[in-house]
């Protein structure tokens, strides 16, 4: 049973621990009382054309019913009335890809790892979360972890004793010795045996031991990296740095334990080895090839561009030309020049899309930044809404709790000023943030 699938136990749990009165606090009533949203126009179910005038029937966290027009308290006695009447109202938005724990960077990103303690770490993840839900993203997927971090904030989160979205967390993501996910990379020989290591693996059975330890510490799924990454601190480039068996063995141990894998990939050898092995998402797939939009369409395995990368690159070196080191800057330099090349082959062959930011790299809370990044390359404002709400949310398994407005689904919404459907970049200021039926923005 992985963290997602036991949240409830562990809500519980907790209520225990902290005594009765918190639990008869938490625990909602057989038949709550209701919330009216009444919205100028609904987006309830994107790819499908909105609704008028309509109103949202909430309670208990969830949505019971959707009316046409503006409905009031006279059909619902004592209910609470939110009048967005004014406003474009669409499910909460799901980023795929972020890293909670930090937006430091480069030089600043390497020291903050030695000369800050955990729990700076912490209160920093639990100030990005808010900065994510305030954004509108009620649901994300957290791809690395660090010292547990992200996964106790998940439990947090998900019983709203702290602000922030619904945490699909991978834990420590993995590679192999001195791949994209090896911390020891950049320090001396006298810090490497004492730097924390157990997410590298080297052969078949290491492999498993890697990911058998996420599985026990509550991951709900499994980030790998077949090939090397844009801000490794090695000058080994993008392409493959992991063999076929190890690849294998990963993804599964991972599907052994019924958890999705998520591979970080740049180069083609690397994206194409991990889709022929089954890998479920392509994070970054920067370099496509006519093998890759194959395996692509075959394996059904959804692409993350994570174009808003090239955001916090540039706003670094303009900020200080010497933010990277020389490992990596000429990475950088490659990486926003080639950015969106793989998107304009993905989106006309077909190619499945979920929206993913690698927030931490760009900025928290400027998640919505990625959608004009994607219409740029090649989608409508509705697909890019649709990568970011229906498509996202089967990526992460939760297709039966989110991403569209629907009777029984959980009642996670927003709301903009403006047609989203015609400039995508309202969704950068969000008014009205609504998670389970809990208002966390309410702007007039």
């Amino acid at each position: 049973m992985n963290r997602l699938a036991a949240s409830a136990l562990g809500v519980a749990a907790s209520a225990l621990v902290a005594g009765a009165t918190w639990a008869q606090e938490a625990a909602p009533a057989a038949e709550g009382p209701v919330t009216l949203i009444q919205a100028g126009r609904l987006l309830d179910r994107p790819g499908r054309a909105p609704r008028g005038p309509s109103t949202l029937v909430v309670r208990d966290g969830r949505i019971v019913e959707i009316r046409d027009g503006f409905v009031d308290a006279s059909a619902f006695p004592g209910a609470v009335v939110i009048d967005q009447r004014g406003r474009f109202v669409l499910p909460g938005l799901i980023d795929s890809h972020v890293h909670l724990v930090s937006d430091l960077g480069g030089q600043a990103g390497f020291l903050s790892g030695v000369t800050e303690n955990l729990p700076v770490h912490a209160y920093r993840a639990a100030e990005n979360a808010e900065k994510t839900l305030m954004a509108g993203f009620t649901t994300v997927r957290n791809l690395g972890d660090e010292g547990g971090v992200t996964l106790a904030l998940a439990d947090e989160t998900t019983a709203h004793r702290l602000p922030g979205p619904r945490i699909v967390d991978a834990g420590n993501s993995i590679s192999t010795t001195s791949g994209h996910m090896d911390g020891r990379l950049g320090f001396n020989d006298d810090f490497r045996e004492v730097i924390p290591h157990e997410n590298v693996c080297n052969g078949v059975e290491s492999c498993r031991e890697a990911v058998r330890v996420q599985v026990g510490r509550g991951a709900d799924v499994i980030k790998i990296a077949t090939t090397g990454g844009v801000n490794s601190r090695i000058g080994a480039g993008v392409g493959a740095q992991m063999f076929d068996d190890e690849a294998r063995a990963l993804i599964e141990t991972a599907h052994l334990y019924g958890l999705k894998v998520a591979v970080h990939a740049h180069g083609a050898d690397g994206i194409n080895m991990a889709l022929r092995l089954g890998a479920d998402s392509i994070e970054h797939g920067t370099i496509f090839d006519d093998e890759t939009i194959r395996l692509f369409r075959e394996s059904g395995a959804y692409y993350v561009p994570t174009l808003s990368t090239v955001n916090g690159y540039i706003e670094r070196l303009a900020a200080d030309p010497n933010a990277y080191p020389p490992e990596v800057l000429p990475k950088i330099r490659w990486r926003i020049e080639i950015t969106g090349q793989s998107l304009r082959r993905a989106v006309p062959a077909g190619v499945r899309i979920a929206f993913g930011t690698d927030a931490g790299v760009s900025k928290h809370g400027r998640n919505a930044d990625e959608f004009a990044l994607m219409v740029q390359n090649g989608m409508t404002p509705m697909t890019a809404i649709e990568a970011a709400t229906v498509n996202a949310a089967d990526l992460l398994g939760l297709s039966a709790e989110v991403g569209t407005l629907e009777p029984g689904k959980r009642a996670d919404v927003i709301a903009v000023d403006g047609d989203p459907l015609t400039d995508v970049t309202v969704l950068t200021d969000v008014d009205f943030v609504m998670r389970d039926g809990r208002v966390y923005r309410s702007e007039d």
